[in-house]
């Protein structure tokens, strides 16, 4: 099979296993008071859960913490050699992430990623400044969505798209793929969901699972 575009996750797939808005929780001093509002909202009401966090809890504090973790976050090993692979393919590549719009923009500057979907705390001279833009929200519908959307915009097929994701809230993009890898998947639910499944401390190990 002949592919043409390869979409990521990022949270766990490209970085460390890491949640990024929860570690942003630690570095701003509201873990406690964000795992509450999380669990009652993210996958209820997404609206609410912007608008406690970053219009209320977030709203104001200095940008500095936000721009320490964008930049300080560890990529997976072997993210470099996928790249590699993607450009030596002529694969278009897209990031889908409920994650920083800047942390997307740092693998951008990295490796050339062609197209960007993630969530956007709003800084204005220096501060949080309490919008936040999230074309992606917490994921699930949203992400399949976009993949949708991309692949008609392009001209390409589901069966000429891989997605690599790790989560649940992958699990509807993989449905809109040809071909869909679990990287390290925290349950069956979504092992069995993904075309195949791969454990490893290393992202070149998807590499096998792709076109010679």
């Amino acid at each position: 099979m002949s592919y043409k575009l390869l979409c990521f996750d990022m949270d766990g797939v490209l970085f460390k296993d890491i949640n990024f808005w929860l570690e942003l929780h630690k570095s701003f001093g509201t873990l406690q008071e964000g795992l509450k509002l999380t669990e009652k909202y993210l996958h209820t009401d997404y609206d609410r859960l912007v608008e406690e966090v970053v219009g209320k809890l977030w709203k104001g504090r200095d940008a500095k913490p936000y721009y320490a973790l964008v930049n300080s976050i560890e990529y997976v090993l072997g993210v470099d050699k996928v790249f590699g692979y993607a450009k030596k393919k002529d694969l278009v590549t897209a990031i889908i992430s409920a994650s920083s719009i800047d942390v997307a923009r740092r693998v951008q500057r990295d490796y050339g990623v062609d197209h960007l979907f993630a969530n956007e705390l709003v800084i204005k001279q220096g501060k949080v400044s309490g919008e936040f833009i999230w074309p992606v929200g917490a994921g699930k519908h949203k992400k399949a969505d976009i993949v949708k959307h991309l692949q008609q915009d392009l001209g390409i097929s589901v069966k000429e798209c891989i997605y690599i994701g790790d989560s649940e809230t992958d699990i509807e993009a993989f449905e809109q793929v040809g071909l869909s890898i679990a990287f390290n998947p925290p349950s069956d639910k979504v092992r069995k969901a993904a075309t195949w499944a791969v454990e490893s401390n290393t992202l070149q190990a998807v590499l096998k699972y792709l076109p010679k």
